[in-house]
């Protein structure tokens, strides 16, 4: 099988992965900012994973409703497996679910971006940031110990 390389192609990925990255980073950095060893990183490498494998499955040329959505349920189910790892649990008490659930979040901006719906993308970032941002305080004086 050839090797095909256009350029409009790779620039056009290129973006997309970008636009992903930069719209996870921002929770990342939130996340990396406090007790949270999840985030910085972490958040924007899912996003843009996402949405390669999103690109992968639409540029497929084969690829039905039935087959893209059992790639969608694999690439999910991929993330919460990513996101299930900064859950903690000690002494009765359960933190990281913020933390499982913003990565979770990237993995669908990712795939958002991929296939072009970036109004998508950006209401998921911008209202996982708010929620980081002005819920966490509320919610270290509503409850102190969980997430």
């Amino acid at each position: 099988m050839p090797l095909d390389f256009d350029p409009a192609l790779v620039s056009d990925h290129l973006i997309r992965i970008l636009v992903a990255f930069g719209l996870a980073l921002p929770l990342g950095w939130e996340r990396g900012s406090g007790r949270s060893s999840v985030g910085f990183r972490t958040l924007p490498v899912v996003a843009m994973a996402s949405c390669g494998f999103a690109l992968l499955a639409r540029g497929l040329p084969d690829a039905d409703a039935d087959s893209l959505t059992r790639l969608l349920q694999g690439l999910m189910g991929g993330v919460g497996f990513i996101g299930g790892g900064a859950i903690l649990k000690s002494n009765g008490s359960v933190q990281g679910l913020v933390t499982a659930a913003s990565v979770w979040n990237v993995g669908a901006i990712g795939v958002a971006v991929a296939y072009g719906r970036l109004e998508i993308a950006v209401v998921l970032s911008a209202l996982n940031l708010a929620v980081l941002l002005l819920l966490t305080p509320l919610a270290k004086t509503v409850a102190p110990e969980g997430d």
